[in-house]
């Protein structure tokens, strides 16, 4: 079953139109993955999603159409987004970033599971009282991470999460991920690495001039023509 289906998705902004037709189909349970050069739409078709940018056209959530919905009231519905350059609000601790997070629960819990949150990211527990600010990139994109996930979603979407990060805090996210997927987390990715791509990707979309060009499963992308649209 699809988690997420987008029919023809147009936006534009003013009068340069971005997103010409995007069709696009995410698997309940898998790691959906979205990729193209600098510039193709694959931001504006995540802002798209989330409400950030409006469209008339369908978004369906668990088969239910969301494109009329606020932002609020589609992380209300169980999508979580780690934006691109993480938005941590920097004059905040650590655990009050995260606690802005259960903000989008479907409940009215207003807390979250530390050893759960702490046990992903040990050093988070560590800077627990550390303003967000004063991490590094690393450790904010982990504390993005934690961000979402404390709201409980059905769907995790992430823009580019290894962007500006040092290899080793890029493994530790990718181990994260393999982890909510096998515990039945269903993840929508943009990402410009293709080795970090292939340590979770289940599907493939690429993206060039606003539009899918190709999409294979794993088994099937041709690896040597997918580089060829992330090349400058």
């Amino acid at each position: 079953m699809n988690i997420l289906e987008t029919r023809n998705i147009q936006v534009a902004y003013g009068q340069t139109q971005i997103l010409w037709g995007m069709d696009m189909q995410a698997k309940r349970g898998k790691v959906t993955t979205i990729m193209g050069r600098n510039g193709v739409g694959k931001t504006t078709f995540l802002r798209t999603i989330m409400g950030l940018l409006r469209t008339k056209d369908p978004i369906l959530f668990n088969g239910e159409e969301i494109q009329k919905r606020s932002t609020y009231k589609r992380a209300k519905k169980g999508i979580g987004y780690v934006p691109q350059g993480r938005e941590i609000i920097s004059k905040l601790t650590v655990y009050e970033n995260i606690l802005i997070g259960t903000e989008s629960r479907s409940d009215s819990v207003r807390s979250f599971d530390e050893d759960e949150i702490y046990g992903m990211f040990p050093i988070l527990k560590d800077f627990r009282n550390r303003l967000g600010g004063n991490l590094s990139g690393g450790q904010q994109q982990q504390l993005a991470i934690a961000r979402a996930l404390v709201g409980k979603p059905d769907l995790l979407i992430l823009d580019e999460p290894t962007e500006g990060i040092q290899p080793s805090i890029t493994l530790e996210i990718a181990g994260v991920l393999n982890q909510l997927v096998e515990h039945g987390m269903s993840i929508l990715l943009v990402e410009q690495k293709l080795d970090f791509a292939r340590l979770l990707s289940d599907y493939y979309y690429i993206m060039d001039r606003g539009k899918v060009v190709r999409h294979a499963d794993k088994d099937t992308i041709d690896f040597d023509e997918l580089k060829t649209y992330l090349s400058v």
